[in-house]
């Protein structure tokens, strides 16, 4: 059985990581590394409430077989381009680092369609110098999720993704755009479950229609 080590857990995608984790038998411990307390209550999960800002104090912590890193925020509620940088790039960098260095076999990232590092978009660009940056840590297997427009419940209100999942609802039903359709936050966290046990080595992306396939949805 694996251990998983899991980043973003309080998110629209991880809340439905932990909760998949928690219930597949094929996972003995999950350790969440949270910036504050999930409400959970499992005697296989292993809650670290740390700051992301002090690695050093949580580095020892990071250890088990995959880690899962889900994290993310949008410009809005981060406040800044700087601050959003500091959560959807190097917290993540920074975690995915300790954990190839203490010996973690695989990374299962969430990424976003459009990702490129030499994007002109400040998000697009961000998330594409993420995955470029990751691939260059020594783990066995990394799988990159780039769903397209998440849909599910979250905690703070988004009025304009409401619209926008809406229309990309709307546009999905045109013929050959059906990979557009929103994913369900519980469908991304599938996706990052199926792709640990594809028993594959090496780089391994999945972008859009390929992300529904991996969660066994058919578009």
């Amino acid at each position: 059985m694996k251990t998983a080590i899991v980043i973003g857990a309080t998110g629209v995608t991880g809340t439905q990581l932990v909760a998949q984790l928690l219930k597949d038998s094929r996972f003995e411990q999950v350790k969440v590394f949270v910036r504050r307390p999930t409400g959970i209550t499992n005697n296989k999960l292993q809650e670290h409430i740390v700051n992301f800002n002090q690695p050093d104090s949580f580095r020892k912590l990071v250890t088990g077989d995959v880690l899962y890193s889900a994290m993310g925020t949008t410009l809005k509620a981060a406040g800044s381009k700087e601050a959003q940088h500091l959560i959807d790039y190097t917290y993540q960098y920074n975690m995915a680092k300790i954990a190839a260095a203490n010996g973690v076999n695989a990374l299962v990232l969430v990424s976003s369609a459009g990702a490129n590092a030499s994007s002109k978009i400040f998000y697009s660009k961000m998330k594409g110098e993420l995955e470029r940056d990751v691939q260059l840590l020594p783990f066995d297997a990394i799988h990159i999720i780039r769903p397209g427009m998440l849909a599910g419940d979250r905690k703070e209100h988004r009025g304009g993704e409401k619209i926008g999942i809406a229309v990309m609802n709307l546009v999905s039903k045109i013929p050959g755009l059906h990979a557009l359709k929103p994913i369900l936050g519980a469908e991304v966290a599938q996706a990052m479950i199926n792709a640990t046990f594809k028993d594959q080595l090496g780089i391994h992306s999945y972008s859009l229609g390929e992300v529904f396939k991996l969660a066994n949805r058919t578009v």
